[in-house]
């Protein structure tokens, strides 16, 4: 088994009904897995569970107020300008706060930045350097 890989992103939401519905509203479908207090989302490959913030602060044995938002960035990567256009718009329509507009990098990629109601950011974005399998899958090209 690789040790490069991610497993299981956890969320700490501070109401887990109201970023659940905020989740559905984009398009995830939620797995029946799914429990009183947390719900899981099946990724690719993976899995995105939201999670009350006091619940995960008190397993991790620190307060709410130390564990933060914003210094991470979670990412989607599309094929297409208009589909990163439809994925923020879709965001901020089920509730999400738009914190910077798609717009053309200096490194030739298209990238917009969307927080989820409890600040969690999501970035949207074309990579044209980094190409998309067929399932949306992202492999790093191999160096030249």
């Amino acid at each position: 088994m690789t040790p490069q890989r991610v497993s299981l992103i956890t969320l700490g939401v501070v109401d887990v009904d109201r970023s659940r519905a905020y989740y559905r509203a984009i398009g995830w479908r939620e797995h029946p897995r799914s429990v009183e207090g947390t719900t899981f989302f099946q990724m690719h490959g993976s899995v995105l569970a939201l999670y009350g913030l006091n619940d995960l602060a008190a397993d991790l044995g620190r307060p709410a107020t130390a564990l933060g938002t914003g210094a991470i960035t979670l990412a989607q990567n599309f094929e297409t300008e208009a589909e990163v256009d439809a994925a923020v718009d879709r965001a901020v329509a089920a509730g999400g706060r738009e914190v910077k507009r798609p717009q053309l990098v200096n490194w030739g990629g298209y990238v917009g930045f969307v927080a989820d109601p409890d600040g969690h950011v999501w970035e949207y974005a074309v990579n044209p350097f980094w190409p998309l399998s067929a399932d949306g899958a992202l492999i790093l090209p191999e160096v030249e």
